[in-house]
């Protein structure tokens, strides 16, 4: 492995971690998962339907990124 590919791992590992807490710190996650007195207006489906974009989106979007930059970086050498 080259430097590159384990900077690529890395980053889409950061991004799997930091996008599911961003997540959970938003607002309107927040009214969904501890909103209502004694549970009421809570609504754990964000968990099933949300939370796995968001991880997907975390660890792709990072790693889509770079690799478009290493691409670009590399056609103009």
């Amino acid at each position: 492995m080259d430097g590159v590919t384990c900077g690529g791992c890395a980053l889409s590992a950061v991004g799997a971690v930091a996008a599911p807490l961003w997540w959970l710190s938003t607002p309107r996650t927040r009214r969904h998962l501890g909103g209502g007195f004694e549970g009421e207006g809570m609504d754990y489906t964000v968990l099933l339907t949300e939370l796995p974009f968001v991880i997907l989106g975390g660890a792709f979007i990072p790693l889509l990124v770079f690799m478009l930059l290493t691409r670009t970086r590399n056609r103009t050498k």
